[in-house]
């Protein structure tokens, strides 16, 4: 945690309300998010109890699994899910838009741009809070390696057609949610701890109910009284009136409401097996459709409460200005969008249950440069984050007090004018260090020359960004009176070594992809005792 993080929550216990964290929205949110809120059955990891799902705020809808144990019911919800899920997809994936990216040439070996289709958006999922990240990613592993009756007429108990194409589509999701900035699969908790400070931990931030608490606590209540209330104050039945964000539920309502509903839905069922004449089955059914009834009920009422919350979570985040760069990282979620579109279309095969280790490889290194590049330009976007950088002396701002022009030493001399830069920060710069300022959007690069007036003044040497000419461009050296922001950090990740093809993976890291070759076994001799 940075300093500036920990002074806002200070911040935050002794005002008794959160504090901003930002000043601009650093994540997208779409103008039609598609909200999930899951439920889980206590006690069996992956077992769907049910969700709200839908993109209508005041109409959700509400889908159970009144047996969780029962294989086909369950079989019954996912197909249900994937009947809201999929047609939310395929609206994204059907309209495109032409655009340019650079491939190898398989036959020269040189890099060339190529028109292909870019979905011109992509799909959102949002789910309540990060626990429900984990358990899409679970369902998704669960589904996409399914069989169906088309695919294997034998096999004994068949998925519906959908299901595998919703679990390819969750994992991806799931995927996309690890790489940082990413805003295909944001957990709402997420997005407000991020852009809000409040006075708690960041494992109690995952309580939707207690964070928006502390951002926005009632008239009269302090964040910290309001937080209390939302995680513990109980109704007569000792209910929980603010329910946990999910998937898991409280114990209370499983011991108390829920096992009890199930029992009696399970009795029902078997009295309705057991009737002996069509009048006793119509009367049986009628307790049967009561009894599922009651358990829709009981999941709604642990559900809503969430769902109303999650909507007010994003109107809070739509009322800050959108960030420069969100824009461009939302289009790398395009194209992380609409490659998958592609090998879903193309018919290849699911995700493997592991990667081979080139690919594990490839993703860590993208996610730490995607991490990089991340804090970087949540820095240029955000005057406030940028403060953070300031203070751990990754940064400094100040004013131009003077401008000297100069020029390199060569054949044909270049500009290389020497700037100098009061400020009161204090940056960690080593001899000839590189720092960088943002220049139309694009980094420019000066040096550390050193230090005057006991620290106060920083003495720097542009060294790009001026154009071909003797004469720098107008606009490109800072002019004296001028402010001016220079990082230690480079504002554009460089890309790392290229690793081996998968099928020139050493051994030592798993070798290539595939079943390895069955060893000869030792030839049969004399003296063996057959």
């Amino acid at each position: 945690m940075s300093l500036i993080s920990t002074l806002a929550r200070l911040e935050a216990v002794s005002s008794g309300r959160a504090q901003p964290a930002a000043t601009v929205r650093h994540r997208r949110l779409s103008d039609r998010p598609l909200v999930l809120v899951p439920l889980t059955t206590a006690g069996e990891a992956g077992a769907p109890l049910g969700a709200l799902v839908g993109t209508d705020r005041d109409a959700p809808h509400l889908l159970v699994v009144a047996q969780p144990r029962d294989r086909d019911l369950r079989f019954a919800f996912l197909s249900e899910l994937a009947d809201v899920v999929l047609p939310y997809l395929d609206g994204y994936a059907e309209s495109v838009e032409a655009a340019e990216r650079t491939e190898t040439d398989p036959e020269t070996g040189k890099r060339v741009k190529v028109e292909v289709e870019l979905c011109a958006d992509a799909p959102q999922l949002i789910v309540p809070s990060r626990a429900g990240v984990e358990f899409l990613r679970l369902l998704g592993r669960s589904m996409r390696f399914r069989r169906t009756a088309e695919q294997d007429p034998e096999t004994p108990y068949p998925a519906p057609p959908r299901l595998p194409l919703l679990g390819r589509w969750l994992t991806h999701f799931a995927e996309r949610a690890r790489v940082p900035g990413a805003s295909l699969l944001p957990a709402v908790t997420d997005l407000l701890a991020r852009h809000w400070a409040s006075g708690q931990s960041t494992l109690e931030d995952q309580h939707l109910g207690a964070l928006l608490a502390w951002i926005d606590p009632p008239e009269g209540v302090t964040g910290a009284e309001a937080a209390l209330r939302a995680e513990l104050d109980r109704d007569a039945e000792g209910q929980l009136l603010c329910p946990p964000a999910g998937p898991a539920t409280d114990p209370a309502f499983d011991n108390r409401l829920l096992a009890p509903a199930i029992e009696r839905y399970d009795r029902a069922r078997t009295a309705l097996a057991a009737a002996e004449d069509g009048l006793e089955a119509d009367d049986r059914l009628g307790a049967l459709t009561a009894a599922e009834r009651e358990i829709r009920a009981l999941v709604e009422s642990r559900t809503r409460p969430t769902w109303d919350a999650v909507w007010r979570g994003l109107d809070l985040l739509r009322a800050l200005p959108e960030g420069a760069h969100v824009e461009e990282r939302w289009t790398r979620d395009r194209w992380s969008f609409t490659a998958h579109r592609d090998r879903v279309l193309a018919g290849e095969p699911p995700q493997p249950r592991r990667d081979d280790a080139v690919t594990a490889a490839n993703k860590l290194a993208a996610r730490e440069r995607e991490q990089a590049r991340l804090e970087a330009q949540e820095a240029l976007d955000d005057p406030l984050v940028m403060a953070g950088r300031r203070l751990s002396g990754e940064a400094f701002a100040g004013e131009v007090t003077d401008v000297v022009m100069a020029y390199s030493e060569g054949k044909r001399p270049s500009p290389r004018p020497l700037v100098t830069v009061r400020t009161d920060d204090r940056p960690y710069l080593g001899e000839r260090a590189r720092v960088y300022r943002s220049l139309g959007g694009r980094p420019q690069a000066a040096e550390f020359v050193g230090y005057e007036d006991e620290g106060a003044l920083v003495v720097l040497r542009i060294v790009d960004k001026m154009g071909r000419g003797k004469e720098p461009e107008v606009g490109s050296v800072p002019e004296k009176g001028d402010p001016v922001c220079f990082t230690l950090f480079e504002h554009e990740q460089r890309g790392g070594a290229k690793l081996p093809d998968p099928e020139d993976t050493p051994w030592t890291h798993g070798g290539p992809p595939g079943e390895a070759a069955a060893p000869e076994p030792d030839p049969v001799t004399a003296e063996d005792l057959l």
